[in-house]
């Protein structure tokens, strides 16, 4: 859960939105952690947004972050994260 907390730190280096007065992280639609993190390896994000939705009053946006760890082959975090953004 230390690996899915730094997706938090992630996702506004990788998302802005303009535009917006407000954003509320709605919460995580899908986590998998398909490796485990080796002790004292760096680590880097990357996103992509997967779904744009009309939201009461506003717009739901999931991004899909996935973070790796430097000298391994898969992913050692993959997450959904949902947020909604108002005017």
């Amino acid at each position: 859960y230390l690996t899915l907390s730094l997706v938090t730190l992630f996702l506004p280096l990788l998302l802005d939105v303009q535009g917006a007065s407000m954003g509320v992280t709605v919460g995580l639609a899908k986590v998998r952690f398909p490796a485990p993190v080796p002790v004292g390896s760096r680590l880097r994000g990357g996103g992509r947004i997967v779904a744009v939705e009309e939201a009461k009053g506003g717009v739901q946006v999931t991004v899909r972050i996935t973070v790796e760890a430097e000298g391994t082959e898969k992913p050692v975090c993959i997450a959904d994260t949902v947020s909604r953004f108002f005017p």
